[in-house]
């Protein structure tokens, strides 16, 4: 596939800039689908508003930006999770799946919450976070305090007289280490992650059937969908072979772990059952977060007969310019834009006609996507989060956007450990540190790569912390809030926040950015992304520069631009065929056919 696509792209970069035109498929024969054709917002609770003082932001804060929101033209919230919790990864450790965070709020809160999105014809996803629980989940108190408790295979343990079980990779642990020793029965539980997420064990029917009930419960209250948190890794090979370094690299190459993780024999099986049980029941929708798995496996969990989950995240994006040779360290080469056209180009192209894809470029678990994929300088900030809303937004996938992206908010880019707050930070700085790491280099990267980035408080105004809280913040409000907030750009039109509700109208008002064929342009072109979205009788080219310079395309004669439908400049200078961009410069041109 890899090689074709190559080949492909390489023979269309031959000619000037017109491609062979993939066939338009009229509307009629398309399969639509609300989770197709939506826009989505990510909140992240913890950061978003706080309305009571303590410094975290709470559902009440949703609902009094609820009219905020609806503003942004999105029409479906993906929330991060909210469930009770000690907070060990903030809220991924859920120690009762059925009840809310008493530092967001109430019940009834969310009843309210959702009962505003809903009147106001936005719809709400949740995340479900049912690869492992917390460790102060009831089922995990009861499964350690005896081997023969009924709760006792709800996790999946090693008793300790067998020896030291075989090892796993732990991804939060500061020794690495996925088995932890438990005194209480003399006996090892599983954590792929922190040592306070113990991994549940879906071999278990019991298991799976509470699961299932609990993710009914949230359905009946009105909820419309989950996103499914690092979903591929809850079937676990329960003979536990003892595996390498060697022997995963071979099989999985770079990211074994996680590849190894996300090829469970039994993963399609509970998948499946899921659906029957409980997905097919409702008009909702069901998005697994796609930690391990490659793009050959990717319509395996998506095509529509397999009747498993809706949308599919993938990271491969995301690993554009990190190194192999530490954890979340840059690659000193960076990331080219043919490497990023040819990742989002074939992932456009494996859902094309069977599935369906999403599209992101920042999230919770990232950093702000201006300044991992745009230019935060202030001379570039501005044009290049625009350039990055036009992508997403005009990509054949659902497009995720996460809250403070629409008003351009930048990297924390924090100095010291003793800011950070993410677990996965703290614990590789620690298990570096143990192993004689010299941290300065991962320190200044990390102000890059790093969570903590993507969580800073939403700067709603120019007060104090932003208008985020009045009290101290649970993160470091971003020092730049006085000039990037909410507020100063709501009545500019020219700012980003304004410009992304143009660019989220201009989808919803043509069908072909949403079904449209997508067709790559001038594939080698070393600064401007160039594409094509067609649909029935509609045709757009989109131009976009990805760097500071500008950047000359010369069109084919047989491509006739006709209206620009959007532009994140004023003007662009043209040359007979030959369109000139500014630097960060995206335009988009309706195509006479």
């Amino acid at each position: 596939m890899k090689n074709f696509l190559f080949l492909i792209l390489t023979l269309l970069s031959m000619s000037s800039c017109k491609p062979k035109q993939k066939p338009i498929e009229p509307i009629a024969k398309i399969e639509r689908a609300w989770w197709k054709e939506g826009i989505v917002y990510q909140i992240y609770p913890r950061s978003f508003k706080d309305t009571d003082g303590d410094g975290v932001g709470d559902l009440r804060g949703i609902i009094q930006k609820l009219d905020y929101i609806k503003s942004l033209g999105v029409n479906i919230i993906w929330l991060n999770p909210i469930y009770d919790s000690p907070n060990n990864d903030n809220g991924y450790d859920i120690s009762d799946y059925e009840k809310i965070m008493k530092e967001f709020g109430t019940m009834a809160d969310f009843d309210e919450m959702l009962k505003g999105l809903h009147d106001r014809n936005i719809k709400l996803v949740m995340d479900l976070v049912v690869n492992h629980s917390s460790d102060e989940h009831e089922w995990f108190k009861q499964s350690r305090s005896s081997r023969d408790n009924k709760y006792r295979n709800f996790y999946h343990w090693w008793p300790a007289e067998n020896g030291k079980p075989p090892h796993r990779m732990s991804f939060f642990d500061e020794n690495g280490e996925a088995w932890r020793f438990d005194t209480t029965t003399n006996a090892y539980y599983l954590h792929y992650f922190s040592r306070k997420q113990p991994d549940l064990n879906w071999e278990n029917q019991d298991t799976r059937d509470s699961i299932y009930k609990m993710m009914d419960s949230w359905f009946k209250k009105g909820v419309d969908g989950f996103r499914m948190d690092v979903i591929p890794f809850i079937s676990k090979d329960t003979t536990w072979p003892i595996l390498s370094e060697q022997e995963l690299t071979a099989k999985y190459n770079n990211d074994s772990w996680a590849k190894y993780y996300a090829d469970g024999p039994n993963l399609h099986h509970y998948l499946k059952e899921m659906n029957k049980r409980v997905l097919s029941k409702y008009d909702v929708v069901a998005l697994g977060e796609g930690a391990g798995v490659t793009i050959n496996q990717a319509l395996d969990f998506v095509a529509q007969d397999r009747n498993e989950l809706d949308l599919f995240f993938h990271f491969e994006g995301q690993a554009l310019g990190l190194s192999s040779q530490g954890y979340k360290r840059l690659n000193p080469k960076g990331w080219t834009l043919k490497e990023f056209k040819e990742v989002y180009s074939k992932w456009s192209d494996v859902f094309s006609e069977k599935g369906w894809g999403s599209i992101y470029l920042g999230n919770h678990d990232q950093p702000r996507m201006v300044s991992r994929w745009g230019n935060d300088s202030p001379e570039f900030r501005v044009p290049s989060s625009k350039m990055l809303h036009t992508f997403l937004l005009s990509m054949r996938a659902t497009p995720f956007i996460y809250h403070g992206d629409e008003i351009g908010m930048t990297n924390l880019k924090l100095d010291t450990i003793t800011d950070y707050r993410d677990i996965e930070t703290l614990n590789w700085y620690a298990f570096l540190s143990k192993g004689g790491a010299d941290m300065k280099p991962y320190m200044e990267d990390w102000k890059i790569t790093a969570r903590d980035n993507g969580r800073s408080p939403f700067q709603w105004n120019d007060s104090k912390n932003g208008g985020f809280t009045t009290g101290i913040p649970w993160l470091k409000v971003n020092d730049n809030y006085t000039k990037i907030n909410e507020a100063a750009q709501e009545d500019d039109p020219n700012s980003i926040l304004n410009y992304f509700r143009k660019m989220v109208k201009l989808r919803k008002d043509n069908l072909a950015f949403v079904y449209g064929t997508y067709q790559l342009v001038q594939p080698e072109h070393s600064q401007i992304y160039a594409y094509t979205r067609s649909l029935g009788k509609d045709s757009f080219l989109v131009l976009l520069n990805f760097s500071s310079k500008e950047a000359s395309i010369n069109l084919a004669e047989d491509m006739h631009t006709d209206k620009i439908m959007i532009d994140n400049y004023d003007s662009i200078k043209q040359e007979g065929n030959t369109l000139i961009l500014k630097p960060y410069q995206a335009i988009i041109y309706s195509l006479k056919l």
